[in-house]
């Protein structure tokens, strides 16, 4: 984690003349906050304060420390309404910030891109192979898109703006989920028959756009904490493909469909948690 030479940081960097001045510097353990695409939520939670002047992540320890102005429990007001709990752990005097990563940008919009792509991709092989697995899943890269959109918002703009948008992409998680586990009931009343190879393949494009992610992040954050993060929490954002791989392979051994519509009902779970979240983020 880059850290600057400050009381709250246990390991000093050397100043450079671009880096902006922050008065101090407050660590905060986040227990919820276990994957980049949360991280991202919490950049774009904090992006909207001024006295927020940069930020540094250490994803294994669930921990950020702040380089702001003002007062340090103002911050963990902004922090509330993630719902990852929030504890400031030390705060103290800080001179300068982390230097900005210029790169920023054009990483989002990678991460965001092929995350759309595999949408668009898991959503045509879910409607053709019958299968809510790979349905959820695609909607599931869309929650992961729209984080990823909210984070480029966070890079600059109005406050409102941000909240607005946020808001806006919530309510289109939330009406996604609920989407899904309604196709979920409306194939088990009609029937349906899940197609194995189509199941496995999508899947298997899928756990590698997850690892192409992975990848960007690494460069991206060139640093030791951020790279051992990267691939641990790697489990979390490929946890669904691996259910439909699973499922996929049940489908096609018990030739019945209830494993695809287990999987397809348990992801549409975790697109209507992420939706929720969202949808907690309130002007602060």
């Amino acid at each position: 984690m880059t850290d600057c030479r400050c009381t709250a940081a246990p390991e000093p960097a050397e100043d450079t003349p671009d880096t902006p001045d922050a008065s101090t510097a407050s660590r905060y353990l986040l227990p919820g906050m276990d994957c980049p695409s949360e991280e991202q939520l919490v950049r774009m939670q904090l992006g909207r304060s001024n006295d927020v002047v940069g930020l540094a992540f250490d994803l294994p320890a669930r921990t950020v420390t702040v380089y702001h102005n003002g007062d340090a429990h103002a911050i963990a007001g902004l922090l509330a309404p993630l719902g990852f709990g929030h504890t400031l752990l030390d705060s103290g005097p800080c001179t300068r910030a982390p230097a900005a990563d210029h790169d920023e940008r054009r990483v989002l919009w990678q991460l965001m891109a092929i995350n759309l792509l595999m949408f668009v991709i898991e959503i045509i092989a879910g409607w053709l192979g019958e299968s809510t697995g790979l349905l959820a899943d695609g909607l599931d890269m869309f929650a992961d898109a729209a984080v990823y959109a909210l984070a480029l918002l966070a890079v600059g703009g109005a406050a409102h703006r941000k909240l607005r948008t946020a808001h806006l992409s919530g309510w289109l998680q939330l009406v996604l989920g609920l989407g899904i586990v309604v196709e979920v009931g409306r194939r088990i009343w009609f029937g349906a028959e899940p197609q194995p190879p189509i199941m496995l393949g999508i899947a298997l494009l899928a756990l590698v756009a997850n690892a192409m992610c992975v990848l960007l992040l690494m460069r991206h954050r060139d640093g030791g904490a951020h790279m051992k993060a990267s691939w641990i929490f790697t489990a979390n954002d490929a946890l669904a493909n691996v259910g439909v791989i699973l499922a996929g392979a049940l489908v096609g051994w018990l030739h019945a469909p209830w494993p695809d519509w287990l999987i397809g009902t348990a992801i549409g779970a975790l697109i209507l948690h992420g939706a929720w979240r969202i949808l907690r983020l309130r002007e602060g």
